[in-house]
């Protein structure tokens, strides 16, 4: 490519003004962080990446993820400059109706994923380049500008040891190592030995440049195009770049220019020789990245078990993601080492190219799945111990603001694991799957239910989480039984029922079997299996509960706090004469068989029973 070294200076020039004026109008932001990039991005968007203003998503294009979303201004500047919208726009930042927010976000047509909480765009930009690489095979590159200060983050070196063992050349992780943090110098401020002693033993192509330096730039990127290596550009440059009486000083992070923008912007504009309008023409991408279809995405085969028969509802993931991934070619599977206990594994015989695996680093494992999943390239199915989820909770959430599709398998969940003890116990995973505003909670409690529960996360927008179990529990429904979000099933009933339990996974099991001694003491229950914690079948609950004379038993294999109890009384909040009563595990559990755990910690059958006789009385 061509390259026009002043006018890509000059565009850089253009790029901090823009930044000072924006943050200057909205009375907050992060030009000197802003400052310290902008040759970086000239030369990215104005000579390095390819991409086509018209359609910034299109699936052929080069990738950009600003990992330090707080320099969000001069990203939404390049945007501008390259013609996507005008210039005047970018006077709104910050403002309530306009979509140039304080940091990116996907309602902007030009970001795939939300950024800002630091440390989390360089998993998602290894998970496009896989899907680039891999599955796409096609040509276009990834890049991921990194603040230095956020390289302190575990989960960038996840991302990194990931990125080189998986052999990622088409991806270019940008280090702006501008030396100061937000409220004192970075760890190792300019030293860049020591930078790419360690980038280069995590298997990239380390370049230290001078990052001010248009043509050392373009250099540089050059080396990602003929790279067998990931690349990793360290640029050295200084927060605050151009600003006098401002660059490279301390305490000036996150703050307007105020009075001194005028001073500082007349500054910059010296140094302009070309203030009309550009003509740099943006690079098109190649037009070889496959057409791609991910929906309606079904199970190969129905399910084929027998009534009772006993299986792991982990076990039954596998065969449905097996299943499904025969149907649809763009069915991706991840795990984090945990792939014969979650029962990944089995993609491995289906096709072993769509197995990833993450190793153990959660927080990569669910960043690089909402990576492999932007711009709809793949039905992506995590998996990893339900507990583990815990670690990558942030992920999580900026996977909701990122508008992510991605559905999280966690096994292993509750105290019913046993033996293995409280560490390896997911008890807090429903409560925070709910919090999540875009999630589904799925909680299927046998093989039949498992199979159609993934089958239907396949085809649901948003983070859907599916909670499956380490011990075998009976089959209960049919192979044809007809399954949907939000919609709950009635297991036994009767026209005298006195109250309504309600349980899932191993605690419907207990259900069933408290029922049966409750029938024989002329107290019959109604037992209701909620198949999705959210939505919760609220009309449901509330309706069946009334038809049992208003109470309600709760039994669930989770804290109290923010699970199945609690969403069930959320929904009768607003209903006269319905008692709960709620048995969950009241305290941090410890190792033990099953079924001695579940009788500890009040949730089997004997525990019910007793419920019931409880709450009948009120």
């Amino acid at each position: 490519m061509e390259c026009n070294l002043q006018e890509l200076e000059d565009m850089a020039n253009k790029l901090r003004i823009w930044s000072i004026k924006a943050t200057n109008a909205s009375n907050s932001g992060h030009p000197s962080s802003c400052a310290s990039m902008a040759e970086l991005m000239s030369v990215l968007f104005f000579h390095t990446m390819r991409y086509s203003v018209k359609e910034p998503r299109a699936p052929n294009a080069d990738r950009f993820i600003l990992s330090k979303g707080h320099s969000a201004p001069i990203l939404y500047a390049a945007w501008a400059e390259a013609g996507l919208f005008d210039t005047s726009e970018l006077l709104n930042l910050r403002k309530i109706d306009n979509d140039l927010e304080g940091h990116p976000t996907p309602r902007l047509s030009f970001v795939d994923v939300a950024t800002g909480s630091l440390g989390q765009g360089l998993s998602v930009a290894a998970g496009m380049a896989y899907v680039g690489k891999y599955y796409d095979k096609a040509s276009y590159k990834t890049y991921c500008l990194i603040g230095d200060g956020e390289s302190a983050e575990g989960s960038i070196w996840e991302a990194l040891s990931f990125a080189g063992i998986k052999k990622l050349n088409n991806l270019c992780a940008i280090f702006d190592i501008n030396r100061l943090g937000q409220s004192e110098p970075t760890a190792f401020q300019h030293e860049m030995d020591v930078y790419k002693g360690r980038l280069e033993s995590f298997g990239f192509n380390a370049l230290v440049v001078d990052g001010h330096d248009i043509e050392a730039l373009c250099k540089a990127f050059h080396e990602v195009l003929v790279s067998d290596k990931p690349t990793a550009i360290l640029a050295k440059t200084y927060k605050g770049r151009g600003f006098p009486g401002i660059e490279d000083l301390d305490n000036w992070h996150g703050k307007p220019l105020g009075a001194k923008a005028e001073e500082v912007m007349t500054a910059i504009q010296a140094r302009i020789k070309n203030n009309g309008p550009h003509t740099i023409k943006i690079h098109k991408p190649v037009d070889e990245a496959p057409q791609v279809d991910i929906s309606n995405v079904a199970l190969s085969s129905p399910p084929n078990y027998k009534l009772g028969d006993k299986v792991a509802t982990r076990a039954a993931y596998g065969t449905a993601l097996s299943k499904i991934a025969e149907n649809c070619p763009r069915v991706i599977a991840l795990d984090g080492d945990t792939k014969n206990s979650t029962f990944s594994n089995a993609m491995l015989k289906t096709d072993k190219e769509r197995y990833i695996e993450c190793f153990i680093a959660e927080q990569n494992l669910v960043g690089v799945s909402i990576g492999v999943a932007c711009r709809d390239r793949a039905v992506v199915f995590c998996s990893t111990f339900a507990a583990f989820f815990t670690r990558a909770f942030d992920q999580l959430r900026m996977g909701a603001i990122s508008q992510t599709n991605i559905n999280c398998v966690g096994s292993h969940a509750g105290i019913s694991i046993g033996e293995d003890g409280p560490s390896q116990m997911a008890l807090e995973d429903i409560a925070m799957f709910r919090s999540i505003p875009t999630a589904t909670v799925f909680y299927p409690s046998d093989a039949v239910s498992t199979e159609r529960a993934i089958e239907l996360a396949a085809n649901t927008k948003g983070i859907c989480f599916v909670r499956t179990s380490r011990p075998a529990t009976s089959v209960v429904y049919k192979n044809d039984h007809q399954f949907a979000v939000g919609k709950a099933n009635i297991v036994t009933e009767s026209n005298e029922d006195v109250a309504l339990v309600i349980g899932a996974g191993i605690t419907l099991e207990e259900a069933r079997k408290a029922a049966q001694v409750l029938a024989q003491n002329k107290t019959p229950v109604r037992v209701m299996d909620p198949f999705t914690i959210k939505p919760l079948d609220e009309a449901a609950v509330r309706a069946h509960a009334k038809q049992c004379g208003g109470r309600i038993v709760v039994v669930e294999d989770h804290y109290p706090e923010g699970g199945i109890g609690e969403a069930v009384k959320s929904a009768v909040s607003g209903e006269r004469d319905i008692v709960v009563k709620h048995l969950a595990v009241n305290a941090v559990p410890r190792s033990g068989k099953c079924d001695e755990l579940l009788a500890l910690f009040g949730i089997n059958a004997e525990s019910i029973v007793k419920a019931v006789e409880e709450v009948i009385k009120m």
